[in-house]
């Protein structure tokens, strides 16, 4: 059977991230991608000049109208935008037996905001104990956890702190590390699951073309949990597809320009 991956996430018109980074990732990957769009932005890789969220009710119609004719086999959410969305999202998928991968977008690679406070909070108690894995970077990881995120111990501490909220497990994505002692020049990723942390590194990559990094990273897991893979497997994968994406990104745009959605996994993976 055609493995499908359902995503939950805003649009970028510019194509780098969101939506359309979701969709091409599952496509290279094998999966056929299936999508309800929460939020619209107006943006490139210069800039996000309009941000607008669409009625939580409309988005649960898209994400049931999926579950009811193409279930997936598993799920992810990007840039939710609102308690409302998100209250919305969780209902839709509260007793769903796929795994859900929740990227807690917060802020745009540009700094636009893409959740408020209040909606934070409902992430915090109402989706992330639906989650099979959570995954964010070290800002959002130190938004949820509530300490600053700045070192190996404390993205192990970050780790432990989210994964009191519910989720199976927690993956603190390290691309903005500094001084990480005699491994500075690594990218390194920190997994907490099944009350083991794992740590998984890549060569740092000198570039700007980062766009969407976080949407095609978590999309790449997605899509691997999609066609079965075990957890340590898809992130393993994620995490090789997307260094390879950055590696051989194609440059495009004026700003922080997409990764390559192109790119393969390494077959020695």
């Amino acid at each position: 059977m055609y493995p499908v991956a359902l995503t939950i996430a805003g649009s970028d018109p510019s194509g780098g991230a969101g939506i359309q980074a979701d969709l091409k990732t599952f496509h290279q990957l094998g999966v056929y991608g299936a999508s309800a769009i929460t939020l619209i932005t107006v943006q490139n890789t210069l800039r996000v000049s309009r941000v607008s969220i669409l009625d939580p009710v409309l988005v649960a119609e898209q994400i049931r109208a999926v579950l009811e004719d193409i279930p997936p086999g598993a799920a992810k959410t990007g840039a939710l935008g609102s308690a409302g969305v998100i209250e919305a999202v969780a209902a839709v998928l509260a007793g769903q037996r796929f795994p859900l991968v929740v990227d807690p977008v917060m802020i745009s690679k540009h700094g636009a905001p893409l959740m408020d406070d209040n909606a934070r909070e409902t992430l915090c108690s109402r989706l992330l104990p639906l989650a099979t894995l959570v995954t964010p970077n070290l800002p959002e990881a130190a938004v949820l956890a509530g300490i600053p995120v700045n070192s190996l111990p404390l993205m192990r501490e970050a780790a432990l702190r989210i994964s009191q909220f519910g989720p199976r497990a927690v993956l603190v994505k390290g691309g903005h590390l500094e001084n990480d002692g005699p491994h500075e020049n690594d990218a390194v990723d920190l997994l907490y699951a099944d009350g083991v942390f794992t740590e998984l590194r890549a060569p740092r990559i000198a570039t700007r073309h980062t766009h969407g990094t976080g949407c095609a990273y978590s999309a790449a897991i997605t899509a691997l949990l999609a066609g079965g893979a075990p957890m340590l497997t898809a992130v393993r994968g994620g995490k090789a597809f997307i260094s390879e994406a950055i590696r051989t990104a194609p440059g495009l745009g004026g700003g922080s320009g997409p990764v390559n959605h192109h790119a393969k996994i390494p077959d020695s993976l």
